[in-house]
Order: structure tokens, then C-alpha cells, then sequence
């Protein structure tokens, strides 16, 4: 159960912010945006954030979902994780590759793009500081604009996480 209450729908049913947030979200207004629309600024800052991570990048699906799994993984992120397995899947994740990451270890048959991903997000999610050797294996697989977008998703997912597990966000 969520730490405060969601806001009363009638605050925001209807106005422009709402009717973005289901636009850019397949319809739906989902609890994480129920939440951070006790402050208005900061749910539309957030929603234009993580739209252009998630829809106008050049990271391949791929590597941007294996990313938010891992460190919905690491974090203890549930919410997170559900809400990001049909993406995973549509990016051609496996559901036994889910099932392997949800377990904590790295699954089998992966790219060494796919396996630079996992260790380049677990060393954001952990130390922050990455080691050379592992900025090296993501710089070998990635241009300069994937590696930023890359970056940019595993910090920007660490933020969702952590804003999930500190607030208690419902599953929807």
C-alpha cells in the first residue's frame, strides 16, 4: 500500500497534464503518475524525461529494457519489473532471459553488447563509478549517442526505482 494517499482524481481528470500522461502512456493513467501528480510540475518534468528515453533514442529496445530489468532486479523494484516485462518481451527478451534476470543471474545465450549492458548497469546500480573495464566493453559496443542514451537510462532508472520502493507505489 502506498506511504501517502494518491491524489484525489478530480484534481487532475481531464486537464492537459492527465490527458498527456494517458496519451504518451497507451491510455492509461498509471499509479507511479497517480503519485507524482501531487506535484504537477514534477510529474510533467518526469513524463518528458522518461518519454524521450523511452520512445525517441536510437538505444535499441533491447538494450534499454535489459537495462530497466537489471536494475529493477538489483533495487528490489516489483513494480518496475511487472511493468516493464511486455516491453522486455516486444524487444525480443525471452521470457526464460526474464525469468533468469528476475533470479539475480545473467542469462544464457546473450550478446556481448547484451552482457556489457548488464555489467555496465550494475556497476551505475551499485558503486555509481563504473570501472575502466567495464566502460570499455559498453564503449566497444556503442556509439557516442547509444552510450549516452544508455547512461542516461540506467541513471534515470535508478530514479524510478527509487521513487517506487520509497513511496510504496501500488502495482496497478
Amino acid at each position: 500500500m502506498a506511504r501517502i494517499p494518491y491524489p484525489d482524481p478530480a484534481t487532475y481528470e481531464g486537464g492537459p497534464l492527465a490527458e498527456r500522461i494517458r496519451r504518451e502512456r497507451g491510455g492509461r493513467m498509471l499509479n507511479l503518475y497517480r503519485m507524482l501528480l501531487h506535484s504537477p510540475p514534477l510529474a510533467e518534468g518526469w513524463l518528458g524525461f522518461f518519454t524521450a528515453v523511452r520512445q525517441k533514442g536510437r538505444l535499441a529496445d533491447r538494450h534499454r529494457e535489459l537495462a530497466i530489468m537489471r536494475i529493477a532486479v538489483l533495487n528490489g523494484a516489483d513494480y518496475e519489473f511487472a511493468a516493464h516485462v511486455p516491453f522486455a518481451l516486444a524487444a525480443g527478451l525471452t521470457q526464460p532471459q526474464l525469468d533468469a534476470l528476475r533470479a539475480g543471474a545473467v542469462p544464457d545465450g546473450l550478446a556481448e553488447s547484451d552482457r556489457a549492458v548488464i555489467a555496465y548497469a550494475d556497476a551505475m546500480t551499485r558503486a555509481v563509478r563504473v570501472p575502466d573495464e567495464v566502460f570499455a566493453r559498453v564503449r566497444a559496443a556503442f556509439a557516442d549517442r547509444e552510450l549516452v542514451e544508455l547512461t542516461v537510462t540506467i541513471a534515470g532508472y535508478n530514479c524510478v526505482s527509487r521513487f517506487l520502493e520509497a513511496m510504496q507505489v501500488d502495482h496497478d
